[in-house]
């Protein structure tokens, strides 16, 4: 279960982010966004598995490479393989129930 904080002075240029064991939203609204809640916790799955240090460290890393391929933040930030397993199934409400270990590496480039 996720930690939900409205926090909307810490985001400028997005609005909520996962932080282990939280999820960060910039308004209230988001709490109850199921489709947004369902992505961040996505990602505090993702965090876990990589004992959270480490996945910070490799998505500022993806995120670095894809931004000197691409040369534009937004598209570096959709081709990371975190962001994009969050994308991909943060419809399915189910997912996590059956999600394998270490999915995201489906999608890496």
């Amino acid at each position: 279960m996720a930690i939900i904080i409205y926090a909307p002075r810490l985001f400028k240029k997005f609005i909520g982010c996962a932080f282990w064991p939280f999820i960060l939203v910039k308004s209230a609204s988001l709490k109850k966004d199921i489709v947004f809640i369902n992505h961040e916790r996505i990602h505090l799955r993702q965090q876990m598995e990589l004992l959270i240090i480490p996945f910070y460290i490799w998505y500022g890393t993806e995120f670095l490479i894809h931004f000197l391929r691409f040369k534009f933040r937004y598209d570096a930030y959709r081709a990371i393989s975190f962001e994009k397993e969050a994308y991909a199934n943060e419809q399915d409400f189910e997912y996590l129930k059956h999600r394998k270990f270490w999915n995201f590496v489906k999608y890496l480039n």
